[in-house]
C-alpha cells in the first residue's frame, strides 16, 4: 500500500534507528483565493517540477454522471482561452519538458517538469488552466473518443482488466467508491455541455487546489510568480461537494463469478480498509507488503514457487480517504481449479491471523518500508507528490518528516491484529475469473 509514495530500490539491510530521515524543508503560503502554495528549494539539479493536486475524483461525481473527474483530466489538456486547442503539452515539451496527469478515487493531479528557468511558463500554464480551461462542444467530443478508447484499450480488451471495476462494485454497496474513475461511458454521452461546464466551475476552482513547486527555486521569486499569475483566479462560488457516507462493515462475505475473454481462471480478493490517515494503515501496509510485495512476498514464494499453485500473485491495495480496498488477485496454474487456489490463499492469511510473523520477516518489512520512504521523495516529482499528498491527505504538509516515525512505532503484534480486524473472511469480496466458453447457456 502507498504511504506519500512508494520505492523500488532497496538500501541494504538497514534497520529504521539506523536511517534517520532526513528532514525536508519547505515553506507554504494560501492566497486570498484559498490556493494553498507549498514551495521545497533543491538546486541540486536545474530542473523544477510544477504541479497542481484538484481535491477531487471520482467520488465526488452525480452517480448518474460517472467519470466526469477522470474525463476532465484530458480534457483540460485541451488549451485555454490563451493557449491554442492541443497546443498545451507541444509548448511544455518545446521547452524541454515533461507532463502528465492521474485521476483517482480522490484527487486530480497535473504536474510538468521543465528547466527551472522555465518556472514562470509552467506557472502560466497551470493558471491558464485553471482560471480559463477550454470547456465547449469540440473539446468534449474529441476527449470522448479518445476516453472510449483509453476505456477499450485498458479495460475491454485487456484480460482481467475488469477486475477493479468488478470488485468495487460489489465492495462498496452506499459509498461513491463503488465505481472506478473510468466511470460510465453512457453517462458522458448523455451529459450536456452545461453540466461539463458546471463541474469545471465547482471543482477546478484555487480553493480547491493545492499548488506545490519543488526543485531550483529561489522562494521569493516563486512566490511572486505565483501571486502574479494566481491572485486573480476568483475563489469557488459553491461549497465543494465532499461525500459524507459511511460505508457500512460487512458480515457476510460476496461471491460472484465473472466470465472473461481469458483462458486460465483467476482468484480475487478483496477486503474493505479504513480511511488512508486512520492509525492501523501503516500496519496494513506492511501487512500488504509482507502477502503480496514482490518475489520475496508470502503469497509468491509458497503459491508460485513451492506449491506451483498460481502463476503469480499480486494486489491493488487502494488507499482511499475515506476507506480504501485491498484487492488481491492470482491466476491460477493449469489444471489448478480456482477454490484449490482460494483455499490455500486462505490457508496463508490464517496463517498470519494465528502465528504472527517472525522476526526476520518483520526486519525486512522494516527496511522495506524505510526504504520505500527515503526513495519515494528521491526524485523532484516524488518530491512534489509527496507535499502535495502531505498536505491533502493528511492535513499537514509536515506529514513527510513524520511518515517513517508512523511506520517505525508498528510492532509485529499490530501486523497480526490488523490480519485478524480486516482481513476477515466472513465480510470479503471473493470472484471467479473464469473463461467465457464456460458460462452456462441462457
Amino acid at each position: 500500500m502507498r504511504k506519500i509514495t512508494v520505492l523500488g530500490l532497496m538500501l541494504g539491510l538497514l534497520s529504521f534507528p539506523s536511517l534517520a530521515q532526513k528532514k525536508i524543508e519547505f515553506k507554504e503560503f494560501d492566497l486570498d483565493n484559498g490556493l494553498h502554495v507549498i514551495m521545497h528549494q533543491d538546486q541540486s539539479t536545474p530542473i523544477v517540477v510544477t504541479s497542481v493536486l484538484y481535491h477531487v475524483g471520482s467520488k465526488n461525481e452525480n452517480p448518474e454522471r460517472t467519470g466526469f473527474a477522470h474525463f476532465f483530466e484530458h480534457l483540460m489538456f485541451e488549451g485555454s482561452e490563451n493557449i491554442e486547442r492541443g497546443e498545451y503539452m507541444n509548448i511544455i515539451q518545446g521547452r524541454g519538458g515533461t507532463l502528465n496527469a492521474y485521476t483517482s478515487n480522490d484527487i486530480t493531479y497535473y504536474y510538468e517538469t521543465l528547466p527551472s528557468n522555465e518556472l514562470e511558463l509552467a506557472l502560466y500554464m497551470e493558471s491558464e488552466r485553471m482560471l480559463h480551461s477550454k470547456v465547449d462542444e469540440t473539446g468534449v467530443e474529441t476527449q470522448r473518443e479518445v476516453v472510449k478508447e483509453e476505456r477499450r484499450q485498458r479495460y475491454e480488451n485487456q484480460p482481467y482488466g475488469t477486475i477493479l471495476p468488478e470488485t468495487l462494485k460489489r465492495a462498496y454497496s452506499k459509498h461513491p467508491y463503488q465505481w472506478a474513475p473510468i466511470g460510465s461511458m453512457d453517462h458522458l454521452n448523455a451529459a450536456s455541455i452545461e453540466e461539463f461546464q458546471q463541474f469545471y466551475k465547482d471543482f477546478y476552482v484555487p480553493n480547491n487546489a493545492t499548488l506545490t513547486i519543488a526543485g531550483d527555486i529561489d522562494y521569493d521569486q516563486t512566490e511572486e510568480w505565483v501571486k502574479k499569475y494566481f491572485s486573480e483566479i476568483p475563489k469557488g462560488e459553491k461549497e465543494i461537494y465532499r461525500p459524507d457516507i459511511v460505508e457500512p462493515k460487512k458480515t457476510e462475505e460476496i461471491r460472484d463469478i465473472v466470465y472473461d475473454n481469458i483462458q486460465i481462471p483467476a482468484v480475487i480478493q478483496a477486503y474493505n480498509l479504513p480511511p488512508e490517515n486512520h492509525p492501523d494503515s501503516y500496519a496494513l501496509s506492511m501487512l500488504s507488503t509482507y502477502l503480496t510485495g514482490g518475489a520475496s512476498s508470502l503469497m509468491t514464494k509458497e503459491l508460485v514457487d513451492k506449491q506451483q499453485k498460481a502463476l503469480f500473485v499480486q494486489a491493488i491495495p487502494l488507499e482511499l480517504e475515506d476507506g480504501g480496498i485491498f484487492i488481491m488477485y492470482s491466476i491460477a496454474n493449469r489444471g489448478v481449479e480456482p477454490a484449490d487456489l482460494e483455499s490455500e490463499i486462505d490457508k496463508l492469511i490464517q496463517s498470519v491471523q494465528e502465528e504472527g510473523i517472525s522476526d526476520r520477516e518483520f526486519q525486512k518489512l522494516q527496511n522495506i518500508m524505510e526504504n520505500n520512504i527515503v526513495s519515494g521523495v528521491s526524485s523532484m516529482s516524488g518530491m512534489a507528490e509527496a507535499l502535495s499528498q502531505a498536505y491533502v491527505t493528511f492535513g499537514d504538509t509536515d506529514y513527510v518528516n513524520q511518515v517513517m516515525d508512523a511506520f517505525a512505532q508498528v510492532t509485529k503484534a499490530d501486523i497480526q491484529r490488523v490480519a485478524n480486524e480486516y482481513l476477515n473472511l466472513n465480510g470479503r469480496v471473493v470472484l471467479y475469473y473464469l473463461p467465457k466458453d464456460q458460462e452456462p447457456a441462457q
